[in-house]
């Protein structure tokens, strides 16, 4: 991967290439999920830390894939059943498949069950060699003979081992080969000299088994991965006008009749109702969004709440802890932070709000800001249902303006405006009669 980042931190659809593992062995409700690591170990460690189910183990120095299994054999003593074994760079593997690995190697009574592919150009995967028709042997792509590399049916790394012969077995293996490791591979002919049963299963979509080691392998996966998600919300009722430009993350939800224009990118654990529209190139991260919402052009929306009806945008900014109430209107380029803008309020142009509580059917004029950082640390903003503030306001936190009360427009408002008072704080305004004319000036033209 040429990255500082363990290959299994790298990401697919908002979720790391190792979640997706995780999500796909927790389906089989596994009594332990141990995690071998190696490179970049605590930071995999450290990323993985409050899932409290995992149990790590690690591989230092990494000498191949055998050495590699070998390492969760403290972790697992005492334990019997069915081992599976999964690679943490195959993000692609379906629940159902190793549902069927584990029905095939438990009802065939296998002591090892290798789940292979055949592909039209197995160039890189390890060969599976059959004799009158049973598995006898994996042979690795470089340990390979001209004839073996002719092989079409490959190794996709993932297995389901009986634990009571496993790891004794594992310390027969040796390591001479190409690479000078210990491969895991060679567990199998090991197994078929000791008359140990071994069984295969064959999926049909390689695609399942596709591994990640570059760059442009895990872009051609993350494409197959957001594909797959907007079929899935497309059968679902939702429309995508351009699914090919809308990137939505593996945890989204979105209800039936919400239509997602071009350019969209919905990520984390954002909800979105029925019937909303998200024009387009706008950008949605861990939000709810309730029903019948219209979110318009190039907005951004980050840890925000917009209840039903709402609308925002275009070229709004909804910053982290912030809701916009039932019916309320977000208008173009305004911000929000940390603040509640109650049910039927307005701020329809150039707005700031941080920090700030705004009630029911308040009308934000243009230009208002909430001046609620003194250099030091963040204060409040509340403004009651009915307020009116006119345009260019500063309102200087803490401050509070009253159920009901006006703000004139241009006002720097430091003091609270109680209930149904107008608060007016500006200058003045004087006119000097004749002056352009004392000074000389002449219109020009």
């Amino acid at each position: 991967m040429k990255s500082v980042v363990p290959k299994v931190l790298h990401t697919i659809s908002g979720l790391p290439l190792i979640e997706h593992v995780l999500r796909t062995a927790r389906s089989l409700l596994p009594a332990t999920i141990t995690l071998i690591v190696g490179h970049g170990a605590d930071r995999v460690r450290t990323s993985l830390a409050q899932q409290v189910d995992l149990r790590f183990a690690l591989q230092e120095p990494q000498l191949g894939t055998a050495h590699a299994l070998q390492q969760a054999e403290a972790a697992l003593a005492g334990c019997s059943g069915t081992l599976v074994l999964l690679s943490g760079d195959v993000p692609l593997l379906k629940a159902a498949t190793l549902r069927k690995l584990v029905d095939t190697h438990q009802s065939t009574g296998a002591a090892a069950t290798v789940v292979t592919a055949v592909l039209e150009r197995p160039y890189g995967y390890g060969r599976i060699v059959r004799r009158l028709g049973r598995i006898s042997r994996i042979v690795e792509e470089r340990d390979a003979s001209p004839a073996q590399r002719q092989i079409q049916e490959i190794n996709s790394g993932i297995y389901a081992f009986d634990l009571a012969p496993l790891f004794a077995s594992l310390r027969a293996i040796a390591s001479k080969n190409a690479q000078g490791e210990y491969y895991l591979t060679d567990l199998i002919a090991i197994y078929r000299k000791r008359a140990l049963p071994v069984e295969t299963l064959v999926i049909d979509d390689p695609q399942e088994i596709r591994g990640i080691n570059s760059r442009s392998e895990l872009a051609e996966v993350s494409t197959h991965v957001r594909q797959t998600k907007n079929e899935e919300l497309m059968a679902a009722g939702v429309t995508l006008i351009d699914p090919a430009t809308t990137y939505i993350e593996a945890d989204v939800e979105i209800g039936p009749d919400t239509v997602i224009h071009p350019g969209v990118v919905i990520e984390g654990h954002t909800r979105i109702g029925s019937a909303c529209e998200i024009q387009a190139h706008v950008r949605i991260s861990d939000s709810e969004i309730a029903n019948r919402v219209t979110i318009n052009n190039f907005c951004l929306l980050v840890g925000a709440r917009v209840a039903d009806g709402a609308s925002v945008g275009p070229f709004a900014h909804i910053r982290p802890d912030t809701s916009v109430g039932e019916n309320a209107r977000v208008g173009n380029f305004v911000e929000l932070k940390n603040t509640s803008l109650g049910r039927g309020s307005k701020a329809n142009h150039l707005a700031y709000l941080g920090d700030a509580t705004v009630g029911a059917n308040v009308n934000i004029g243009a230009g208002t800001i909430t001046c609620n950082y003194d250099g030091t640390q963040k204060h409040q903003t509340i403004i009651e249902d009915g307020a009116f503030i006119g345009s260019d306001t500063q309102l200087i936190a803490p401050v509070r303006i009253g159920a009901g009360a006006y703000v004139a427009a241009g006002s720097s408002i430091t003091g609270d405006v109680p209930a149904g008072a107008l608060g007016i704080a500006r200058g003045r305004q004087s006119n000097i009669e004749g002056w352009t004319e004392r000074r000389g000036d002449r219109p020009k033209g």
